[in-house]
């Protein structure tokens, strides 16, 4: 009996929403879960967990999520805590932040891609680094042979 209870917890990656081919939304929306959108959306999304645009998806829209699956057509900043997927029937125009970026072949990104995440690092070349303890050596050098 305790057995049933348990098998009876839904997954996570179920989809808790959907939004079909012939559906059209313009506004802003926000949820917790994973929700799929196969239609016309143009506004904002807000979420920390997965946003799914299927293969007739097309989006014009601010997008703030955990994670981005992309099959469709997405216009807008497409901004990720997690990772974005463009897949190869999809095709994204405008800038991409994200930690972890995944592009199938046949996949298009036109725009900027910034995985840098919240921290800034600057990170010399190693070039430089040999110069700067060449110019010390060398001093250091001619005093010891004065």
């Amino acid at each position: 009996m305790w057995k049933e209870k348990t098998n009876m917890k839904k997954e996570d990656t179920q989809i808790k929403a959907y939004m079909g081919e012939d559906t059209v939304f313009n506004g802003s929306l926000t949820f917790d879960g994973t929700v799929r959108i196969d239609g016309k959306f143009e506004g904002q999304v807000i979420t920390e967990d997965t946003l799914i645009i299927g293969e007739s998806g097309h989006l014009v829209a601010e997008i703030s999520a955990g994670t981005v699956i992309c099959m469709g057509r997405v216009e807008g900043t497409v901004m990720a805590s997690k990772k974005v997927e463009i897949h190869s029937t999809s095709r994204v125009v405008g800038n991409v932040k994200s930690p972890a970026l995944y592009i199938e072949l046949g996949g298009v990104l036109d725009g900027a891609c910034d995985m840098t995440g919240k921290e800034t690092k600057i990170i010399p070349l190693v070039k430089a680094e040999e110069k700067e303890k060449e110019k010390e050596k060398k001093p250091a050098s001619k005093t010891q042979n004065a």
